[in-house]
This record gives C-alpha cells, structure tokens and sequence, in this order.
C-alpha cells in the first residue's frame, strides 16, 4: 500500500492539529480509506495515492492558513475540506461547497460554479489572486463575500474597496460635485455587494471606523495597507503604472483579490490595460495565482450568458 511521509518542520503541531488532535479526526473522517499518523512535525500517510496526494493538499492549505492568520479555527478545517474532492479532485462539487458567508437576510452565499469556488481556494492559499472573466460571473461578489467573512472573523482589521475612475472615459477632477459626489457613480457598485453582506447600520459604523474603506484607485498612492483584505474592481481599466502603485501598497497580513474582464477595457489603448500586461509579468510569483472565469460561470440572467457568447462570435 502507497505510502507517503510529510514534514511541517517550523508549524506548530498543536495549533495546526487542534486540541486533542480534533482537526487531524476531522481529516480522517474525510477521508476514511488513509490511515494518518502523526508524531512531532512528522506525519505519516499510508492509502490510495490519489487519496494520500488530497491529504497532502489540506494539510497545504492548513498550513498556510495558520501561517497568515496564526490560528486555526474548525470552520477553517471544514472550509479546506468542502473544497477538496476526494474522488474528483480537479472538477470540484459546487453542490457541497461550503458557504462563505451568512447575510443579514440569511441568504447563504457560497461557490455557485465551479470556477468561483476554485477562486474561493485560491484565496485561502494565495494573498494576491486574480480573477479575470466576464460580467455577471460573480467574480466581485464572492470577493466582497470572502473580505466580509475575514472581517467577521477578525482575520483582517479593515476592507478596502477599490475601483479606477475612468469608466467612459470620464475624468474624476471634471465630475460635478465635492468627493463623495464624484467618486459616487464609480464605487456605488461596491457599496451595494457589501450592503448585501452586513447591516445598513452596521455599514454605516465601519465606514465611519474607516474599518470598510471604498475609494477610488487614485486616492491609494502612498499608503501601506495593513491587516487588510483588498479587493481592486474592475481591474481592465488599470494602467500597467497604475496595477504596480496598487500592487505595492499591501502590507503584513494583507491579502488582494483583482478583479476585471480583458475584453471590456475602457482605456484607448487595450494593450496598456495592467491587467493584461500583469498576466505575463507576475505569472510565475510564488503567492499570486490567476483564476479564469468563463461565460459558463454567469450566475446573472439566463440571457447573459448568450449575450456573452454572441458577442464572442462577433469578435472572432
């Protein structure tokens, strides 16, 4: 029978097994047919090689968990576990993926295809990660879901919400309006997923706290981003000068989500869109990861998707 040894030399046992080694009976129940052993910071796998190598992955992925957030909490556990597929690994089952958060109307969200919740591991394993595809593919929300549930569970201490500001190729300084005013008709999308995620009242104060932050990309110069969850929207508009300012801002215990779809770029160059030219540049960075969604992925109207598609066709 296969058999596999692993180390997590420099990981505390106790925190990444849980007390009494409930963490390492919930792995085991998951996966009934490998026999797990653990002594000291060895562990010892014995099973079906396919089964060993998923073992092998959750333990990964807990891993780096307690290395950013230096705990472990059981909704973790089960978290990575919801996410691997024992007889599947590569196809996930979106029908048992775990709910990323409870909204204050109890609407469950969690992965609706299979592509979202490939975005949703590669978030817990990843502190920079992109998403690119088109609209209605629920890119934006599920990353707004994730930031709140790292709110919630004090994972980060602040939100930061970020769009460009040259959407029809409108110029921020030439808007009506004092600041609030100008920046209203690009972040307003922004505002409207996190409402759905938490209390109008309970909005209301964390923006006050500056514990959600929604500004417009240029207004993120200079800073440094700490114990945050950053989430830059509708990225196809970002200049390559621009995806580096932002990219550079993220500081300890911080981690990013981009989003944007490459065929719907406001910029007059296409080819200087950051988050074309990104793709090439940081493709091989151990920590950012690139997620693709596909028009089979819209969780919009029936019609979107034929939408998309039919303008694909026209494109060639």
């Amino acid at each position: 029978m296969p058999e596999k040894q692993l180390s997590i030399e420099g990981t505390d046992p106790l925190l990444l097994f849980g007390f009494n080694d409930v963490y390492l009976r919930k792995i085991e129940s998951a996966f009934p047919d490998t026999h797990i052993t653990a002594r000291g910071t060895e562990i010892h796998l014995q099973g079906d090689e396919e089964d060993i190598e998923q073992v092998e992955r959750v333990f990964n992925e807990m891993v780096v968990l307690l290395d950013r957030n230096e705990t472990l909490t059981e909704d973790d556990v089960e978290t990575v576990l919801a996410l691997f597929d024992s007889e599947e690994p590569d196809t996930p089952d979106v029908g048992d993926a775990e709910a990323i958060l409870t909204t204050p109307e109890d609407e469950v969200i969690k992965p609706r295809s299979p592509n979202q919740k490939r975005l949703v591991r590669s978030a817990q394993s990843n502190d920079v990660v992109f998403a690119i595809g088109p609209a209605g593919t629920g890119k934006t929300y599920v990353a707004v879901a994730m930031a709140v549930a790292a709110l919630n569970e004090h994972r980060v201490k602040r939100i930061v919400l970020s769009r460009p500001a040259v959407e029809a190729g409108e110029q921020l300084g030439f808007l009506p309006g004092d600041f609030y005013e100008k920046v209203d008709p690009y972040l307003q999308p922004l505002y409207d997923a996190i409402g759905d995620m938490m209390p109008r009242e309970q909005m209301a104060e964390y923006l006050e706290q500056d514990r959600v932050e929604v500004v417009p990309l240029a207004y993120m110069r200079g800073r440094t981003l700490k114990s945050s969850f950053v989430i830059l929207d509708e990225a196809q508009n970002v200049t390559t000068s621009q995806m580096k300012m932002f990219l550079t801002r993220l500081g300890p215990k911080s981690q990013a989500i981009i989003t944007g779809d490459i065929t719907q770029t406001d910029l007059k160059n296409r080819s200087e869109s950051g988050l074309i030219q990104v793709q090439h540049i940081l493709k091989d960075i151990e920590g950012i990861d690139f997620i693709y969604l596909e028009r089979e992925d819209v969780v919009r109207h029936r019609l979107v998707r034929e939408i998309i598609a039919a303008y694909e066709e026209h494109d060639g």
